[in-house]
């Protein structure tokens, strides 16, 4: 495992982390056992870096999370949550200290810990990124040593570029994939002119990249991939990175032409955004020790050759870019 600078943090993370969506909600049940299995092995292999939220599911992954660390309290693990999308209505006023201050005890709590390493806003809407006393809010909940670190989890470039304007902002989360090619484009230049870390999220397009999909694939009715197709339930882009399930499929065929031999489609997708040095880590998900080992294969993959990054970004350019460049 290799690990990089997580911006102006002082953090060095494994660049392949881990991503905890999974053991909460909106993936279809994944049992404790399964979920703590993944964690430890996540550990054993160099995973030093865990990202999670509040809300999935109301708590349960911080929980387990917070098992982790009870059980392996000389190991280093740091540890990202995420506040906000507990407000009910989610609207920009809430984006308050007394709100995030209660969001970010509950949290601790949780986790069993005195300070979160890293807190990230949870995708609030765009208007947030407008409002100074948010940022002011964060600052205090540093200062007063609740959060070592802040930064933010973005669903658009956009509003990746907004956040840059306040200078305690030390991460940004964003979807980047071989699916979703934009932020190395016009964000990642910002983002390391002002020393910024990026956790590049859903890198393996909710599995379109795993390599493993197929057109009659039936999803469980408390998966995301099955709910949230057309942004019922949040935004679009989380699922499959906001492309067309069938037009995925046939780019991901297309790629698989470039996946050198012994490797999988999705260790060449995480091996595809380590190319690009502004990225801090990649953090898939992982359901079970088995794909977390083979999440973590990539990390041992050669670099990839500027031919088949080109070709990759052929196949961007011819199947995908349409649908989703112009949007996110």
């Amino acid at each position: 495992m290799e690990y990089r600078d997580l911006g102006q943090t002082g953090m060095r993370v494994s660049e392949i982390s881990l991503g905890t969506w999974a053991f909460g909600d909106g993936w279809g049940t994944v049992g404790e056992d399964d979920a703590l299995g993944a964690l430890n092995r996540a550990v054993d292999l160099g995973v030093n870096f865990l990202d999670t939220a509040d809300v999935y599911g109301d708590g349960r992954s911080e929980k387990l999370i917070g098992r982790l660390l009870k059980d392996r309290p000389n190991d280093e693990v740091l540890v990202a949550s995420k506040a906000g999308r507990r407000l009910d209505p989610h609207t920009p006023e809430g984006y308050d200290y007394d709100n995030l201050s209660a969001f970010v005890e509950r949290s601790l709590k949780n986790l069993g810990v005195e300070a979160l390493d890293l807190l990230q806003l949870h995708c609030p809407p765009t208007e947030v990124y407008r409002q100074d006393s948010t940022f002011e809010a964060l600052d205090r909940l540093q200062e007063a040593g609740k959060v070592r670190n802040y930064g933010v989890s973005v669903e658009k470039v956009e509003e990746a570029r907004m956040v840059l304007d306040y200078p305690g902002v030390a991460t940004v989360q964003i979807i980047f994939n071989v699916f979703r090619q934009k932020p190395a484009e016009v964000f990642f230049p910002l983002a390391e002119e002002r020393n910024v870390g990026i956790l590049a999220r859903v890198p393996l397009a909710s599995g379109l990249l795993s390599g493993k999909m197929r057109a009659d694939r039936v999803f469980g009715e408390d998966d995301h991939r099955n709910f949230n197709r057309e942004g019922q339930a949040f935004d679009r882009g989380e699922t499959f990175s906001g492309v067309d399930f069938e037009t995925g499929l046939r780019a991901a065929e297309e790629l698989k032409d470039l996946v050198p031999e012994g490797n999988t489609l999705a260790q060449f997708a995480l091996r595809w955004i380590l190319m690009h040095p502004a990225v801090s880590c990649a953090i898939p998900g992982g359901k079970n020790p088995s794909q977390v080992e083979d999440n973590i294969a990539a990390a041992e993959m050669p670099p990839l050759t500027d031919e088949v990054m080109q070709r990759a970004r052929e196949i961007y350019d011819s199947h995908v870019r349409d649908e989703v460049h112009h949007r996110w």
